[in-house]
């Protein structure tokens, strides 16, 4: 049996184009591969914190190389500008105290400066080395036995407003909320009834949640790319179904 072909043009004018089209669906799928896996990631963020995670969610980044002109062999790579936090999520990390310390120093709700910028450190109210010098702070352990929760004494404030509404004040140093809003006065009231805040929670201890697949992300995109990569050559050789 003979198999005869026939080559109509310039063979190497046919390959040059063909090149040229490999290079240009390379780079496409390319790019489309590494935006998705970026936005998955940011997704996983999202889906894991919730709106609080949208900072660390938008530290994912994506780049593409070349940065410009054409290639065979293009690469494409997502990172994180908060590393160190999507580590610890990701593996399930374990988190000790530090320094000859004996536990680690988590802050309550009620400890937090929620869109306050710039109010102590990390956004807490009231800092561990606060606590200390006011001299006001207390324990009350764990039914465990395993940690403490670290407490201030709560005082009513000033009252404030035309409606006179309570302000908790937490061992002087801080104030945690008011009865500012519906329902709220009620919990203003039954917090000074019992007279403490709790601020920090003292353990030895913390093994994270692992709510991250950076991995995972990774091989799928993976796979995905030489399906990208064929249909984006057919497109642009003009070989893709009308």
């Amino acid at each position: 049996m003979r198999l005869a072909v026939t080559i109509l043009g310039d063979l190497r004018q046919v390959l040059a184009t063909e090149v040229r089209a490999g290079e240009r669906a390379a780079m496409t799928a390319i790019r489309a591969e590494t935006e998705q896996v970026k936005q998955e990631l940011r997704q996983q963020v999202v889906s894991a914190f919730g709106g609080r995670g949208r900072g660390i969610a938008n530290a994912w980044r994506a780049r593409v190389f070349p940065r410009s002109g054409q290639s065979l062999r293009p690469a494409g790579l997502v990172w994180t500008r908060a590393p160190d936090v999507i580590d610890a999520f990701e593996r399930g990390a374990l988190i000790r105290a530090r320094g000859g310390r004996k536990f680690l120093a988590i802050p309550t709700g009620f400890n937090a400066a929620r869109g306050r910028r710039g109010r102590g450190e990390k956004g807490m109210r009231v800092t561990p080395a606060q606590m200390v010098a006011s001299g006001q702070g207390f324990l009350r352990p764990f039914r465990s036995g395993r940690g403490f929760v670290w407490c201030l004494p709560l005082r009513q404030g000033e009252q404030t407003g035309r409606r006179r509404r309570t302000r908790l004040i937490a061992g002087g140093l801080a104030e945690i909320g008011t009865g500012s809003r519906k329902g709220r006065e009620a919990w203003a009231r039954a917090m000074l009834q019992r007279g403490m805040v709790p601020m920090f929670l003292l353990l030895p201890q913390v093994t994270l949640a692992k709510r991250l697949d950076v991995k995972g992300a990774a091989e799928r995109g993976l796979r995905r790319l030489p399906g990208r990569f064929v249909a984006a050559w057919e497109r642009e050789s003009g070989r893709a179904a009308s």
